[in-house]
């Protein structure tokens, strides 16, 4: 990680494809050096974060005041920081019995705070949670003294967890945590609180930065999908082609322990929507035995979405898997414990990210959970199934090679899409796929599960989510269309964006096909597109031009009288309730 210093010294110019998030940044303390470390760490992750600072300590003025520039600006993300030295000043000024009321009292103001900023403006909050203070009034027993500081500041916490979970326009950014990592005495220095009001050593700001823009990134479609695994030394210890698998390290003896404990992670990632695939040189049938035959495997082949096994160079074998699996580089990750493989993905695949293993296995699973790759600004009921849905995928694609003709392969799938308006049922999914897709987006706008809520209510939009089912199996939700009114006689595709999964399914033309027909139904005599390229979504450049809409000043249009339904090979099933 970057020193603070390091990160000061990072400019703009320094860096390419940037996406620009502007950002209010509102503390009860000194947030220069802050906002400087968020900017060099927004670079590093290839955003432009455009800072904006309140005042000094004026966070809830700017809250109240429906002229401040916190509203007027339109900003994209709120960041609010209110320190926890602040609110042991206000406990220590509280009467004894009142101080049992300081974690509600807060929270009261955070539940206003959020409402308020979400009846104004469009942009998303992140708020800091509260780093321990113990000032050992009580000792120990503070535990059991609910009007003690650390009592009220670790209800706090945990309260705020149970509000952000209910309200996802909310994110909490976990400097509890970040303290916990990299202790106390690094996370505060007396002597800097004491002359500029800063409550964030030198040596934190990059964690909390880091730790910060990991939130935004994913906010913004940067989340990590996937983990592509080395086996021997890396999944277990030693090597299965020579040790056999009644002699590889695995289980609760020894160093044993630490691959045990690597795949009990991997295995809670999978459950939580990350794909697992193999990029091992070996035979396959050796490297596959232990997943099938070994007690101690944590990990079974049916946790793997691909699974390859050769003699070939991994790059070779790490872009037959991105082919598969269909998702950028950026989104992966890769593990190896040899230094050499490392260095020859990284020269080979830029893009993707490939951590530095420690050369100890047993601190293997410290050292990945530091690095937090795998930040998410929402989880689904569905996630669980991601696996399996790539699995199938994987049977797709080889049974395409026995069809000479594309129409006939699309025949046989038996398609099915359930196509509904937005509700509390799928707001989750939908939400997400706004978040994670990057390539088919038209328009690349990010939703949060309270934005989906919204828009199912709101009396000038139209929203539809595709799901898609085959015999092989369910893709679940796999594309969203939100339509605004432009009048009375244009619907604007606000988004249009469709999982990469199922391209080549012919599922945009009945995405067409549904919106054209309701239109037509509610009287709209266009549909209006519009296109915002970004570096990611090249591959819908041409779509609306490929869809029969004609360029139309800044955009597209299509003439509804004039549209003639496109083939697809797709079944309604049931009708939209939106009809």
């Amino acid at each position: 990680m970057k020193t603070f210093a390091q990160l000061k010294k990072n400019k703009k110019e320094d860096f390419r494809e940037l996406r620009t998030v502007s950002v209010a940044l509102l503390g009860d303390t000194s947030t220069q050096f802050l906002a400087q470390a968020l900017r060099g760490a927004g670079l590093d992750a290839k955003l432009d974060l455009q800072i904006w600072e309140a005042g000094f300590d004026q966070i809830e003025q700017h809250v109240i005041d429906p002229a401040s520039e916190l509203y007027t600006a339109r900003f994209d993300l709120v960041i609010i920081f209110q320190s926890t030295h602040r609110l042991l000043a206000q406990y220590d000024a509280l009467p004894t019995m009142q101080q049992t009321t300081l974690a509600e009292a807060r929270l009261d103001f955070i539940r206003f705070a959020e409402q308020t900023i979400a009846g104004r403006s469009d942009a998303k909050i992140i708020y800091y949670n509260y780093p321990e203070i113990d000032e050992a009034v009580f000792g120990n027993y503070a535990n059991a003294v609910q009007r003690s500081f650390l009592f009220q500041l670790r209800k706090l916490n945990y309260e705020l967890m149970q509000f952000a979970s209910d309200h996802p326009r909310l994110l909490v950014c976990d400097l509890s945590s970040v303290q916990n990592r990299i202790g106390r005495e690094r996370m505060f220095r007396a002597s800097m609180y004491m002359s500029a009001e800063m409550v964030l050593g030198l040596e934190a700001l990059p964690h909390v930065a880091t730790r910060t823009v990991d939130l935004v990134g994913a906010m913004m479609g940067g989340a990590k999908k996937c983990i592509i695994l080395d086996l021997d030394n890396t999944l277990w210890g030693g090597i299965i082609g020579d040790d056999g698998i009644e002699n590889i390290q695995l289980g609760n003896l020894g160093i044993g322990k630490a691959f045990t404990e690597l795949q009990r992670w991997l295995k809670k990632l999978k459950d939580r929507g990350i794909l697992l695939a193999v990029c091992s040189k070996n035979d396959e049938a050796v490297a596959k035995s232990p997943f099938e035959n070994h007690p101690d495997m944590v990990l079974r082949l049916d946790d793997i979405a691909v699974f390859i096994a050769n003699w070939e160079t991994k790059p070779d074998n790490i872009n037959q898997i991105q082919s598969i699996l269909d998702i950028g580089f950026d989104s992966m990750v890769f593990l190896d414990d040899s230094p050499f493989e490392r260095a020859m993905v990284r020269e080979s695949i830029p893009s993707l990210t490939v951590p530095d293993l420690p050369k100890d296995p047993a601190e293997y699973a410290e050292f990945l959970y530091g690095l937090n790759l795998f930040e998410t600004v929402s989880v689904t009921g569905s996630d669980e199934l991601r696996t399996k849905q790539y699995q199938v995928e994987a049977t797709r694609r080889v049974l395409r090679q026995s069809y000479a003709d594309e129409a006939d392969f699309l025949r046989s799938l038996c398609m099915e899409s359930v196509v509904g308006p937005f509700d509390s049922f799928n707001a989750p999914r939908v939400a997400q796929l706004s978040q994670r897709s990057n390539q088919f987006n038209l328009r690349t706008v990010r939703y949060t599960e309270a934005d989906i809520l919204a828009l199912a209510i709101s009396e000038s939009s139209f929203t539809f989510a595709f799901g898609l089912r085959d015999r092989l199996g369910d893709h679940g939700t796999v594309a969203t269309i939100v339509l605004k009114k432009e009048g009375t006689s244009i619907l604007f595709i606000e988004t249009w964006c469709m999982s990469c999964r199922v391209l080549k399914r012919s599922m945009e033309n009945f995405t067409l096909n549904t919106i054209a027909a309701f239109a037509r139904r509610q009287g709209f005599a266009s549909l209006r597109g519009e296109y915002l390229p970004t570096a990611k979504n090249g591959i819908v450049a041409d779509h609306y031009s490929r869809l029969g809409f004609e360029q139309s000043g800044g955009g597209w249009l299509l003439e509804l009288a004039r549209y003639e339904e496109r083939p697809c090979h797709i079944v309604s099933l049931p009708p939209s309730s939106n009809q």
